[in-house]
């Protein structure tokens, strides 16, 4: 058994703009992201900590590190899912999050889930 298949926890990611929670005029804008976290493996892993690095479109950067996800550590089993939301507020209308999960297996095994980079954007900004 390769370390891989053992310890694969994939992430999907739906970003979203909050209209009513943003104020473009006063450069506020407000995103809500739901993830979706899959075990692939074959161990069940927790989830420790975050690690988010989100830049906008002035190329500021910001990271963003802590304890769980949503005010939790969730133990995820071999093919089961664990879900929640969450949000970030940009100076610009069109940003980029990516970063990752720090997890540790049933076995002990500590390891990263990576999150892909996705978009913010309010609609009809990006073509």
């Amino acid at each position: 058994m390769n370390e891989r298949s053992s310890y694969t926890i994939d992430v999907q990611v739906e970003p979203r703009f909050v209209p009513d929670q943003s104020r473009p005029g006063d450069n506020r804008y407000v995103f809500a992201y739901t993830i979706t976290l899959h075990n692939a493996g074959d161990v069940a892993a927790r989830l420790l900590t975050r690690h988010w690095i989100i830049t906008d479109s002035n190329g500021k950067v910001e990271e963003v590190n802590g304890d769980g996800v949503v005010g939790e550590q969730p133990w995820i089993r071999p093919g089961d899912e664990y879900e929640y939301t969450s949000g970030a507020v940009l100076e610009t209308s069109v940003g980029v999050m990516q970063g990752s999960y720090q997890m540790v297996a049933d076995d002990g095994t500590h390891f990263e889930a990576l999150i892909p980079p996705f978009t913010l954007s309010i609609p009809r900004t990006l073509h």
